[in-house]
């Protein structure tokens, strides 16, 4: 059998024996008849959970907006058009919305990227302004110790609207929701305080209700208010297939039941090697990004079986703490032991890649240098096929093969 995966700008292609492959994992085919204008005023006239926002506001009151920054597919400017449309019913003035970027712990945007991401008119109308976590309210804490520290332009606000994309996330279950108020609105610290909780081992992709960091996440943005959320679920060209509005809770978790019918993937059983790619540029351009692929990945495989991870990564680690982890540990253990002692955003990953190699050899497919890539306790290629070929040979003739061409946004359960 012959697999095209992605691998930066190209495909690499890899072949198996027939009667090695147990599953290849592709998203599932969906009804999606609705236009993203359908389907996001759909969704505003039908909330779940909650009465329409016009029926929720009123004039005179401050809105706040809360949206994703730039390094998040969430297509704001195509939802806004929805949402003024909705505050102009209730008779809401356009000088009393202001758009906040929820940068979590991201850099400011240029007043270009704004536009990019408000959409001008969005821009015109109202103030659109990046979240100052310098300029925070400390509202609370949460059971698990997590400070409530938000920024100011929310907390304040009369009304609170949260809007996101969903898909899976590796330690948070998904995204969306809540998402936007902690991380995407709070302090770094709290983050910190937060995403601490990523080691646990119910702190994962796919779950929710007994996620603690969920849990956590939920109960700060309780503690915030949050009024209204518009989250939409993205095709694999980031365009809008469906979308749910309503109650913080309960339309996420609609939200989330959708993307499970078009990512998640139920498996007959876990394979003894693994073959999984982000899917090509821009998504593994370094290995900070394509780690999220690693991550799905290692719900299929077995203990003690191989993941043949397929990413160009030609801009090598991608972010500086990631990396002063990654190079810096004598050992994976290090790295598990040092998120418990001081979690750190960037760290995080690191950590995320050591709990998977517990159980699990990592051979990577990448342009990186092969020293490099060893130094990261990983086995160095530079083609799938050579590194299929190896793990083949370790595991034996009969061993089982499960390829993941889309790995990022595909979720093997059992």
């Amino acid at each position: 059998m012959k697999i095209e995966l992605g691998f930066g700008n190209g495909l690499q292609t890899l072949e198996v024996p027939d009667a090695n492959v147990s599953e290849i994992l592709v998203p599932n085919e969906i009804d999606t008849s609705l236009s993203a204008e359908e389907a996001v005023s759909r969704a505003l006239e039908n909330p779940i959970g909650s009465p329409r926002l016009r029926d929720m506001v009123k004039p005179g009151e401050k809105i706040a907006i809360v949206t994703s920054d730039i390094t998040r597919p969430m297509p704001t400017y195509a939802v806004m058009p929805f949402l003024f449309k909705e505050l102009e019913a209730a008779g809401v003035s356009d000088k009393d919305v202001t758009l906040v970027f929820a940068l979590g712990s991201h850099r400011k945007h240029t007043d270009e990227e704004k536009i990019k991401l408000a959409g001008e008119e969005t821009f015109k109308r109202i103030a659109c302004i990046d979240g100052d976590v310098k300029d925070c309210i400390h509202l609370g804490t949460t059971v698990r110790g997590t400070p409530v520290d938000i920024v100011r332009t929310v907390a304040e606000a009369d009304k609170r609207i949260c809007l996101g994309n969903i898909e899976y996330h590796y330690f948070a279950g998904y995204s969306g929701g809540a998402k936007a108020i902690m991380p995407g609105v709070s302090t770094r610290d709290a983050i910190q305080s937060n995403h601490r909780m990523m080691i646990e081992k119910e702190a994962c992709a796919g779950n929710l209700d007994t996620n603690p960091l969920r849990q956590d996440i939920e109960e700060a943005a309780r503690i915030c208010g949050v009024d209204f959320i518009l989250n939409v679920v993205l095709d694999e060209h980031k365009k809008i297939i469906y979308a749910v509005a309503g109650d913080l809770v309960k339309s996420h978790r609609e939200g989330c039941r959708f993307l499970d019918t078009l990512y998640g993937k139920r498996i007959k059983q876990k394979a003894d090697i693994v073959v999984v790619s982000q899917g090509g540029a821009p998504k593994d351009l370094n290995l900070y990004q394509t780690q999220k692929a690693l991550d799905n990945a290692k719900h299929a495989v077995k203990d003690g079986g191989i993941i043949i991870l397929v990413g160009s990564c030609k801009e090598g680690l991608g972010e500086k703490v990631f990396e002063e982890w990654m190079t810096s540990a004598e050992k994976p253990e290090d790295l598990v032991l040092r998120i418990k002692r001081e979690f750190k955003l960037g760290g995080h990953k690191a950590a995320a890649i050591a709990l998977v190699l517990e159980y699990a050899d990592i051979y990577l497919v990448s342009d990186m240098e092969e020293d490099f890539v060893k130094k990261l306790f990983f086995m160095p290629f530079k083609t799938v096929q050579t590194a299929f070929n190896a793990a083949f040979e370790k595991k034996g003739a009969n061993a089982s093969v499960l390829v993941m061409p889309y790995g990022g946004s595909t979720l093997p359960k059992l």
